[in-house]
């Protein structure tokens, strides 16, 4: 069994130290194996330059990841959340996996959502997965979500757990990943943000929180509200993701027929 802890944040928009504080008070005080914050939530969402963005990027020789890795290594635990990442002159949304203070994946996002297309290249890692403690991880970051492509690609890789972090506004996110978990019979951790941020762009944006996990059998094993700021904890079997027999007739994946995909193909 693996013990996973959702940490719904209301990040301080570009306190970037004061955003990690508060995060790690979260983790001190909870037993867990793994925790998973939202996305970008060392630095808040709703940018309105690019530079505003690079202020709030980090490189992974950062202090914050330092202090980071000290955590996680003190701790004996993982940890997964979102940043704005600065590499070779280029911002990227990413996520890091740090676990028993070693950087074990950097993801950056594949779909860029809304404005996020103005600051942030395009993610270039491409998706993967690590294994810690015995599980398989996967990665993926928010908007990743309305692509169904990127959970069955983490299927397809082996995942057995998919780390969601995620800053949703949109009303029907929450739901459509209980539909990736059942299609690909994973674990899908999604964690949300709370709260509002506007810009002076004229963005007025309401976090709907909501943080979840779902199973590969379709049960909701943990649900948080729209609001609170808080961490809760769930624990998994992470080997039920290895079963795709949904009947005696048909298995999740090996049925897959990807010639008949083509969008050229006619009847």
């Amino acid at each position: 069994m693996l013990t996973l802890a959702l940490i719904q944040t209301r990040p301080r928009f570009l306190d970037v130290a004061a955003n990690w504080h508060s995060a790690a008070a979260l983790i001190e005080r909870t037993e867990a194996d793994v925790f998973v914050l939202p996305e970008l939530f060392l630095s808040g969402y709703t940018f309105s330059t690019a530079d505003q963005a690079a202020s709030a990027a980090l490189t992974q020789d950062s202090h914050v990841f330092d202090a980071i890795r000290e955590l996680s290594a003190a701790r004996g635990i993982a940890v997964c959340g979102g940043y704005a990442e600065s590499a070779n002159n280029t911002l990227y949304n990413s996520a890091f996996l740090i676990a028993d203070g070693r950087l074990l994946a950097n993801y950056r996002k594949t779909h860029l959502f809304y404005r996020e297309t103005q600051f942030f290249a395009p993610g270039d890692s491409g998706f993967l997965t690590v294994e810690y403690r015995g599980a398989r991880f996967g990665i993926m970051i928010c908007f990743d979500w309305i692509f169904p492509e990127s959970a069955r690609t983490l299927a397809l890789m082996g995942a057995q757990v998919i780390l969601h972090p995620s800053n949703l506004v949109l009303p029907y996110c929450q739901q459509a990943m209980y539909a990736r978990s059942v299609e690909n019979r994973v674990f899908i951790a999604t964690v949300n943000r709370v709260g509002r941020e506007t810009n002076s762009l004229g963005d007025d944006l309401t976090f709907t929180g909501r943080s979840q996990v779902v199973s590969p059998n379709g049960e909701y094993l943990l649900r948080l509200n729209e609001t609170e700021e808080t961490v809760r904890t769930v624990a998994v079997d992470p080997a039920v993701a290895d079963d795709k027999q949904l009947n005696i007739f048909n298995t999740i994946l090996a049925d897959r027929r990807p010639q008949m995909y083509h969008p050229s193909m006619r009847r």
